[in-house]
C-alpha cells in the first residue's frame, strides 16, 4: 500500500476542524482539493469519516476513535521532517568524543570544561589521546571531534580552522646553546622528535636539508611529556608548538627560544563527520572548542 502523509495531515485538520472548508482554511488549500482527499480516505478505511448532521458534519465512532493517534503521528512526523533547531544547554544529556594529542589535550582541557559546565552541566567530555595508527574513530562515531594539525581528504568529513601556533625550541635552563642558538648549532644539538608513530624525522628537517644540515636526531618518542622530561634531563633539544605547549613546558621549569629559522606556524584544526554537520548540541561544542582556544591563545 502506498501510503501519503498528505493524507494524514488532512484527515488531522478534518477531524479538528470537522468541516471540509475550515479544513482547507487551516491548509491553504482549496475545498475540493480536501474533498477529494476526504474520498480517497473513505476509501481507504471504509469509513465515511465525517457524515452530515443539520448544517455541520460530525465524526463516525471510528473517526473518534483513532482522532488522538492521528493527530500524534502528525505531530510525531513534523518533529522528525522539522526538527527543533533550539538547544536547551541547561537539560542536555550527552557525552562527547574529543581526540587531540596530549599538549593539545593539556592545554585545553581546563578552560573547555569550565565553559562546558557552566552552560551545560549535564554535559560530559571524554578527551581520548591520539592512536598510533590512523582508525575510522570519526567515521563511525566513536569520536566527535578530532583537534589537531592535520585535515581529512574523504569529502563525507568536515574541517574547520580554529587558529595556530608557532614553533619554539624547549631546553632546560643553563642549555650551553641557550644564547646562542643559531642554525647550525641548532641543527648541531642532540634532539628528541615527537612522533606517535615512531617518526625520526620532521618537516623541519626538508628546511635543514636545503640550507645543507642535518639535525642530530638522538631519539623519537611518543609523547611530548616524555620528550621535555629528556630534555629536563640533558642537553637535547625539544622543537615544539608554543601557547599549547606552554602548560607542559611550564611544568618542567624548561625554557623556550625562538626556532632560529622561518617556518609556517602549526594550523590548529577541527574535524567532524558530517552527520553531525547539522546537530544543534555539537555545533555548540564546536562552538567552545573555538572559543576556548581564542582563549588559551590570548592567555
Amino acid at each position: 500500500m502506498q501510503l501519503d502523509l498528505n493524507v494524514l495531515v488532512v484527515l488531522d485538520a478534518l477531524l479538528e476542524e470537522r468541516s471540509v472548508m475550515g479544513a482547507a482554511e487551516r491548509l491553504h488549500l482549496s475545498s475540493p482539493a480536501i474533498s477529494r482527499t476526504l474520498g480517497r480516505i473513505r476509501k481507504l478505511t471504509g469509513d465515511d469519516i465525517l457524515v452530515r448532521a443539520g448544517h455541520s458534519m460530525i465524526p463516525t465512532p471510528y473517526a473518534t476513535a483513532i482522532q488522538e493517534d492521528v493527530h500524534r503521528l502528525v505531530r510525531q512526523a513534523h518533529d522528525v521532517l522539522l526538527p527543533s533547531r533550539t538547544l536547551d544547554l541547561s537539560t542536555l544529556d550527552r557525552v562527547f568524543t574529543i581526540q587531540c594529542h596530549e599538549a593539545l589535550a593539556t592545554s585545553l582541557s581546563p578552560a573547555l570544561l569550565s565553559r562546558v559546565q557552566e552552560q551545560a552541566p549535564g554535559v560530559q567530555l571524554r578527551i581520548l589521546a591520539e592512536n598510533s595508527v590512523d582508525t575510522d574513530d570519526l567515521r563511525r562515531g566513536r569520536v566527535d571531534l578530532e583537534l589537531g594539525q592535520d585535515r581529512p581528504d574523504l569529502p563525507e568529513f568536515r574541517s574547520q580552522a580554529l587558529g595556530q601556533d608557532a614553533l619554539v625550541v624547549a631546553m632546560r635552563p643553563g642549555h650551553p646553546r641557550a644564547d646562542d642558538l643559531g642554525l647550525a648549532s641548532y641543527a648541531s644539538q642532540p634532539h628528541v622528535v615527537v612522533s606517535r608513530r615512531g617518526r625520526l624525522t620532521a618537516p623541519i628537517d626538508d628546511l635543514l636539508a636545503a640550507e645543507g644540515l642535518q639535525r642530530r636526531v638522538v631519539a623519537a618518542v611518543a609523547t611530548l611529556t616524555m620528550a621535555l622530561h629528556i630534555a629536563s634531563r640533558s642537553d637535547t633539544l625539544v622543537t615544539s608548538t608554543a601557547f599549547i605547549s606552554r602548560p607542559l613546558i611550564d611544568a618542567f621549569n624548561l625554557i623556550t627560544r625562538p626556532l632560529p629559522v622561518e617556518f609556517p606556524p602549526v594550523p590548529i584544526n577541527c574535524n567532524w563527520h558530517q552527520r553531525y554537520d547539522t546537530d544543534a548540541a555539537h555545533v555548540w561544542l564546536r562552538d567552545q572548542a573555538r572559543a576556548t582556544l581564542a582563549e588559551i591563545s590570548q592567555s
